[in-house]
């Protein structure tokens, strides 16, 4: 059916006088429009713009069914005209939400019809937009999923590119069904989760406030600032790896310390060394600013690039000339690590260049999203088949990130060695694990272990992969820190959004990504001078006082010590205790 483009379509009979009685309706209507228009497409056009043929239709019983027409949202879009039709849904939603949904109508997404392509026919990209197409139906009341593959990748071929205009005007259906109450749920739940997100932040940053007063005064105004580079001169060199068991050759950067014969700097060869592990789409160009600020105070460092998932296979994968990375990669990355310190120990055995410059026994590693999977992994987690198979068959799941981590479904469940016992300590920066290592698999960690997260974070959402997993952690030395308002991007160094290999819009980087690279600074080199080297003077910088010092708005530092997995139940149970607490800060933790 093909529906008018100046007519909404209302069916009286389901409840005669539904139109003409707004005033005796006008909360249904505020609910409807609040889950409709501005839930979904707020919260599906932001990731993947889909909304119909010539029209949407949804049935809200128990007043009927309901459309729109694509015509409608194109002038309201290209020309911010309201249609006599559009107007039945416009005036009556604020004129700030509406301006939004102009914005959203829009947006141009930067990306080309081979990258959506590829993406699209990947097992994450097809696994996406099977769920979206059991929100988004055909008008036969199918699945979407063939329709939004079509219209998504013939949009970006078009000279307009790919906006949400153009892909309703390519989707190969005359209308499309929105399947309301499956999508009220969603958005339910998205709901539910973001307010126990907020009622977890405000938890931990009173938790910190407490730790940072129960600690010993340190005026660190007084102290050197951490966060400026220290006095060591470094040499930079790449070295090319060829592991030919695997058949995977990679290159990484090595960051050396020079031997100064007059000087002030207490760390003498061998260095230890830290290994930095990127995330994906990344290189090792991305976190260069932690291994030039760590050779700054007397560590090797070791930046590589894993072949199977970095930036240059991404490029080639998004141009059509390679495959998707493949679910062997969540074995790979480990090993590269374990190889790369194979062959930083023969070096320092047999190259002049570096023999007794490294120190192969106190080892730190540190590492990015896929990189923190990696770390972790490295450092004694290990993979849980069992959580897989319940959190990925089927994946129910609004955290992105277990999109990927269910790849690890296509592995042969094995007990895969992939620790290094040469790690002595490990720094994840928005890691992913709540599935692929479960709390069986955080359990297996013994070494010293921060978790970094950000509140604003999508991809790997801060309560499921950081501040829950961090309850799980047996290890003795311990640290949770969250960068409030920041994203998965505020780490990372080297994202242009005009330029970037992957279309990462400023919204997505977050604010002032400065001041963030600051904290990893800080952190990274107080935490493994504390367990690395055990160097104690540097254990008061490792603290929440320490965290509340150096940290800047609207990027604020939290960092604890103490949060516990019968804390976490609480807030999620809405019966976390409030006494000691000013009413002011008092968050609401009761659940919607």
């Amino acid at each position: 059916m093909i529906i008018p483009h100046n007519q909404t379509k209302v069916n009286t009979k389901v409840l005669p006088g539904v139109v003409k009685d707004w005033s005796a309706r006008k909360s249904w209507l505020q609910t409807l429009l609040s889950a409709f228009t501005f839930g979904i497409l707020s919260s599906i056009t932001t990731t993947t713009p889909v909304l119909g043929a010539e029209g949407i239709e949804f049935f809200y019983p128990p007043f009927g069914e309901f459309s729109i027409s694509t015509a409608s949202l194109e002038v309201f879009a290209k020309e911010g005209k309201i249609t006599k039709e559009f107007s039945f849904y416009a005036n009556r939603v604020p004129p700030q939400q509406l301006a939004q949904l102009r914005n959203f109508l829009q947006t141009r997404f930067n990306v080309t019809p081979t990258l959506v392509s590829q993406f699209t026919y990947s097992a994450i990209g097809e696994n996406l937009l099977k769920r979206l197409g059991e929100l988004l139906l055909t008008e036969a009341r199918q699945s979407g999923f063939y329709a939004l593959r079509s219209a998504l990748i013939l949009a970006a071929a078009d000279s307009e590119g790919l906006t949400v205009v153009n892909v309703l005007r390519r989707y190969p259906s005359p209308t499309v069904r929105l399947n309301l109450s499956e999508t009220q749920g969603i958005i339910a739940n998205l709901s539910e989760l973001l307010q126990k997100r907020d009622a977890v932040v405000v938890v931990l940053k009173q938790i910190a406030e407490t730790e940072a007063a129960n600690q010993a005064s340190t005026v660190f105004s007084k102290q050197p600032d951490l966060r400026r580079a220290g006095s060591f001169r470094f040499s930079k060199q790449t070295l090319t790896l060829n592991d030919n068991s695997r058949s995977r050759r990679f290159e990484a950067d090595l960051y050396l310390p020079q031997t100064v014969t007059k000087t002030q700097n207490t760390q003498k060869p061998p260095f230890p060394v830290i290994v930095i592990s990127h995330g994906v789409a990344e290189d090792r160009e991305t976190f260069a600013y932690v291994a030039q600020h760590l050779a700054s105070y007397g560590f090797a460092v070791a930046l590589l690039e894993h072949p199977g998932s970095d930036a240059k296979k991404f490029e080639q994968y998004f141009a059509g000339l390679a495959g998707p990375p493949q679910p062997t990669e969540l074995i790979n990355r480990p090993l590269d690590v374990t190889f790369l310190l194979d062959e930083l120990q023969r070096l320092s055995e047999t190259n002049p260049t570096f023999k007794g410059q490294l120190n192969l026994q106190q080892v730190g590693a540190i590492g990015h999203s896929l990189g923190g999977y990696t770390v972790l992994t490295s450092a004694g987690a290990t993979i849980n088949f069992e959580q897989i198979r319940k959190d990925c068959y089927p994946n129910r799941s609004l955290n992105l990130s277990v999109f990927l981590q269910c790849r690890a479904g296509e592995l042969q469940a094995d007990n895969y060695p992939l620790q290094d016992q040469r790690i002595k300590a490990v720094m994840a920066l928005n890691p992913l694990g709540s599935t692929i290592l479960g709390q069986e698999g955080f359990h297996q960690i013994q070494v010293p272990a921060m978790l970094v997260g950000a509140s604003q974070d999508i991809f790997t959402p801060a309560v499921p992969e950081q501040i829950r997993p961090f309850t799980w952690l047996q290890t003795q030395n311990k640290y949770l820190v969250l960068i409030e308002n920041g994203t998965h991007f505020s780490t990372v160094d080297k994202i242009n959004p005009n330029t970037g290999l992957l279309p990462v819009p400023p919204s997505l980087i977050g604010p002032d990504p400065a001041i963030a690279h600051s904290y990893v600074n800080a952190l990274s080199l107080v935490f493994f001078q504390t367990h690395l080297i055990n160097q104690q003077q540097y254990r008061p910088y490792l603290s929440a006082s320490y965290a509340k010092f150096i940290s800047q708005a609207p990027l604020n530092l939290s960092l604890v010590q103490s949060f516990t997995a019968e804390q976490f139940a609480q807030i999620f149970n809405g019966t976390y205790p409030q006494s000691g607490t000013s009413s002011k800060s008092q968050p609401t933790l009761n659940t919607p």
